[in-house]
């Protein structure tokens, strides 16, 4: 599985590819297989995202999970503390993380 990634022009954040569009969320992260090259191509190009790049994942049953710790660190937030993540964030209604 390749799964896309970035980081939101605007607001410099982590974002994932869903489909349609740009995600905070991994949990909304699509395969974008052979296409994507071009999908990134397209999204840089029109000025969405910034240092975008594929990268391998495997879909569990809590979604995507990046191969490579690095992106599971972006993904998830640090990993000493959790709570202070994207996830537990938005599960708060908070918009915002430390």
């Amino acid at each position: 599985m390749k799964i896309l990634t970035g980081n939101d022009l605007k607001t410099g954040a982590v974002v994932w590819w869903n489909g349609q569009g740009w995600s905070l969320h991994i949990a909304d992260a699509v395969d974008a297989g052979e296409h994507a090259a071009d999908i990134l191509a397209a999204e840089e190009s029109a000025r969405r995202v910034n240092a975008s790049y594929a990268i391998d994942a495997e879909l569990t049953d809590d979604g995507p999970r990046p191969a490579h710790i690095k992106d599971r660190v972006r993904a998830l937030g640090p990993t000493v503390r959790p709570d202070l993540g994207y996830k537990a964030a938005a599960e708060r209604g908070w918009d915002w993380v430390i």
